[in-house]
């Protein structure tokens, strides 16, 4: 059979025919192609991790030395960024509205997180915009005093606060954070009432009290140092056990207060992020976590290692999520 010599017609429906087949098959695999791809390169620049509080308190100690560890089982520098407001949940809702979902922006999801979008209305939801990459510790909560305070103990301070209502003061860490919670819940089991006063951050609260602007400092142990030089008094701590640093100290539970909190923290980013990208984040800081210097940063603020794998970590912040709803009702500081 005689081959037909192509007409111009025929031509151009193979084209428009090639044309179509090319353009399904690129819709059909360069997606996935392109985000394989970028997973496997990642990381490619610095990440940058974002710090909800003031530089030099205990949360940015911890994490720029665990970020400085991490850098290097990432392979990339770790660009801590502080992000203080909103009682630590400044930080991470903004990342979680703004960043892309590439892996090079995470955040701290202090315990805050969970609780706020109970006290008032937030335009973002702590379980669904955010992907939960790796748990990492909790906090030692303590209440401290000036050195020259008159409150010598924990019952010396909730005494003043019986007979004196209305007057006494402390500050926290923010309305909604833990080291504000834990103050109520003493408050509400004492049938007393302290005056709370919501600070940017641990830093800025330290200053503060040293400055004999609030009686007393509800927070994590960024005083120790304060403490340990003796420009501080530790009345009372609230975990489930005294402190080794502190032995001499009380928990709330020694004096009959019925409080404990540990507050665990980890590391999210925003919604959607590559599970690939997520196990590379997991494995840098989870290698970082075990090295003899973050345990001794640990050990120096007294704060517990808490891992929790990705999975793991999400299923904790559900569980949490809904409990403390009914902390929060039960304090009366639900939203209206």
């Amino acid at each position: 059979m005689k081959n037909t010599p192509s007409t111009p017609r025929s031509s151009g429906r193979r084209a428009l025919l090639l044309a179509a087949v090319t353009a399904t098959a690129a819709a059909g695999v360069a997606p996935w192609s392109v985000a394989h791809a970028q997973a496997q390169a990642y990381p490619s620049r610095p990440v940058t991790l974002i710090i909800p509080w003031p530089a030099g308190g205990s949360t940015d100690r911890h994490l720029r030395t665990l970020a400085e560890l991490a850098s290097k089982h990432l392979g990339q520098p770790i660009v801590v960024e502080n992000k203080p407001g909103a009682g630590g949940t400044l930080g991470p809702s903004t990342m979680a509205q703004t960043a892309k979902p590439d892996g090079y922006t995470i955040a701290q999801f202090p315990l805050g997180m969970l609780r706020m979008p109970h006290m008032q209305k937030t335009n973002w939801n702590p379980l669904t915009d955010f992907s939960y990459i790796i748990g990492v510790s909790g906090y030692t909560f303590g209440l401290t005093v000036k050195a020259d305070s008159p409150y010598k103990t924990f019952k010396d301070y909730v005494e003043a606060a019986r007979k004196q209502p209305g007057t006494i003061n402390y500050g926290s860490t923010g309305t909604g954070s833990s080291p504000h919670l834990l103050m109520e819940e003493v408050a509400d089991n004492a049938k007393v009432q302290f005056v709370h006063v919501p600070f940017r951050g641990n830093a800025d609260l330290q200053s503060a009290l040293l400055g004999g602007h609030v009686m007393a400092q509800s927070d994590a142990t960024g005083w120790d140092k304060f403490v340990d030089s003796g420009e501080m008094r530790l009345l009372v701590t609230f975990g489930e056990q005294r402190t080794k640093r502190w032995p001499d100290v009380p928990t709330a539970q020694d004096l009959g207060y019925n409080v404990v909190s540990t507050s665990p923290y980890g590391l999210v980013g925003p919604k959607g992020m590559d599970p690939a990208i997520m196990k590379t984040l997991h494995d840098a800081f989870k290698k970082a976590m075990d090295e003899p210097k973050h345990l001794e940063v640990l050990g120096q603020l007294n704060q517990a290692m808490w891992y929790r794998n990705g999975d793991e970590y999400r299923q904790w912040a559900a569980t949490t999520y809904a409990k403390d709803k009914a902390l929060i009702e039960r304090l009366g500081l639900a939203a209206k």
